[in-house]
């Protein structure tokens, strides 16, 4: 069907902070955005929380509120397009749609010493091979177990099959549809630690190990691909479910990184570095994730798969949020940079970020924030500027390995996420990185990247040749920093990372 100028794809963009609904027309502009916070909980140390009710009820809400503040009817809908925070685990009742529990989020550490236990008997191997990831409580597989485990009579109801576990996709999807359909995507999928990346099947032996049923886990599907309609009573008509992606891997695909080398940073509430690798997996040697970028439908025979190699930071945004809300040196986020912009440097000082640990390439659950190089001359801006520092610095190392694993060298990174609106952010990653920094005039990459799948899948967008298209530059950050003043800035912030380490293993003894 050819598009009309009255035809849309809505984007539900389901993140880790907030619920978020944007609406895109034919040329990939973004036309209308609504979004709902929604409540964090941190029951103890290490352990974050979410409600999934709350979770279903704020993105169902947005999704509407896009609709009324634009205008335009759900008859004018051509696809909904799914994107979301990966590694959070749902587990819910499959005849009453009730969750058993909160939702256990990617940020949440509780399964680390279960991870470290999977390591010590020297499952590493099995794990990598088959999924690309190293055992780490980030992933929801280990997640999964702890509430089959924990939650009162999980598993014997799980056991009898009357129990749903899902990402938050599967999650939105069963609401969705009234429970009709239990779907994920491969992207999701490969997040889990329990799929197997070449095979593109859960995978028996990773089950058994984790001691998970089969009968709790969702049918997986593409990544682009109409799997499902909406419910009429909640929009008034069926809308086709279309495209379904991780966030990291749908900003990469809005990106347009659609061939091997090319590499994008979302600077979300964590930084999430992916690189495309083509169509075959590459093998990390520098502890980066192997993982499916996405898949594009058809016949199972001619379904497209892309991989990337992939590096997280765990606190990119959240970075900020702390020294809004734990340190209380700033009011709101957009104040930062005015701060930071109050010193030529940090002064010496260095901030370790690892309040969760620290993701790739240390991949060290037992690390904690680290703040050293303090002077009694330390004030609000150096911390700040630190702050900002840590964030790109956390990206260096990611995207060094990244290299090295792939074999190319990296010709610009394309970035996006609300911090890559920072100038001052952006100048200090080119400089630390010595590549140039590219970002896009629509910065709303991750649901674009989610509003692409679902176009294509029904004929809203011809090609991914369109897509590439639509992308354009808003500013590109040219490196400025000597090498000599970048190797002794990276050599400082490694001497720092060094001091983080293991920091809080006794605790967990």
């Amino acid at each position: 069907m050819t598009p009309t100028p009255n035809d849309y794809v809505l984007a539900l963009d389901q993140g880790t902070s907030s619920s978020r609904a944007i609406l895109f027309d034919h040329a990939g502009n973004v036309v209308r955005i609504a979004q709902r916070e929604f409540r964090q909980y941190y029951p103890q140390p290490g352990h974050v929380e979410h409600d999934p009710y709350e979770i279903w009820q704020s993105q169902l809400a947005v999704a509407h509120a896009v609709l009324n503040d634009a205008g335009v009817s759900a008859t004018q809908i051509r696809a909904i397009g799914i994107t979301n925070q990966r590694e959070t685990a749902v587990l819910w009742d499959r005849k009453t749609g009730e969750p058993v529990g909160r939702a256990l989020v990617w940020q949440d550490r509780r399964t680390a010493p279960m991870c470290e236990a999977l390591q010590a008997e020297g499952h590493e191997a099995l794990f990598r091979n088959k999924t690309g990831l190293v055992i780490d409580a980030y992933f929801s597989g280990t997640k999964l177990r702890w509430m089959l485990d924990n939650y009162d009579d999980a598993r014997a109801r799980a056991q009898r099959g009357e129990l749903a576990f899902g990402t938050v996709d599967s999650w939105l999807i069963w609401q969705l549809t009234d429970g009709a359909r239990h779907v994920t995507d491969v992207s999701n999928a490969a997040r889990t630690m329990l799929f197997n990346i070449h095979t593109f099947e859960w995978d028996d032996a990773l089950l058994s190990l984790l001691d998970i049923p089969r009968s709790l886990l969702p049918e997986v599907v593409p990544s682009s691909g109409e799997v499902a309609r909406t419910a009429p009573r909640l929009f008034g008509t069926q809308i086709p479910i279309a495209g379904i992606a991780g966030d990291q891997q749908a900003a990469t695909f809005g990106q347009a990184c659609l061939s091997p080398g090319m590499a994008k940073n979302t600077y979300g509430t964590g930084c999430f570095l992916l690189m495309n690798t083509g169509t075959q997996p590459v093998t990390s040697h520098n502890r980066l994730l192997t993982t499916i970028g996405w898949q594009l439908g058809g016949a199972p025979g001619a379904r497209t798969t892309q991989y990337c190699l992939e590096g997280g930071v765990f606190m990119g945004g959240a970075t900020i949020q702390w020294l809004r809300d734990g340190l209380q040196i700033i009011e709101s986020a957009p104040e930062v940079e005015p701060l930071a912009r109050q010193c030529d440097d940090t002064g010496g000082v260095v901030l370790v970020p690892a309040f969760a640990g620290l993701g790739a390439p240390h991949w060290d659950a037992f690390a904690r924030g680290t703040l050293v190089g303090l002077t009694r001359g330390t004030g609000r801006p150096h911390i700040a500027r630190a702050a900002l520092e840590a964030i790109a610095l956390q990206s260096v190392d990611v995207l060094t390995a990244m290299q090295k694993d792939s074999g190319i060298a990296l010709a610009e990174l394309r970035v996006d996420g609300g911090a890559s609106r920072s100038d001052l952010l952006m100048q200090m990653q080119a400089d630390l990185l010595g590549t140039p920094v590219v970002r896009p005039r629509v910065t709303e990459t991750t649901a674009l990247g989610a509003a692409y799948l679902a176009g294509l899948a029904t004929g809203y967008w011809s090609d991914e040749a369109e897509l590439a298209s639509q992308w354009q530059v808003e500013h590109r950050f040219e490196p400025n920093l000597s090498a000599d003043a970048r190797a002794a800035q990276l050599a400082r912030w490694h001497r720092a990372v060094d001091r983080s380490r293991d920091w809080a293993r006794e605790d967990n003894a």
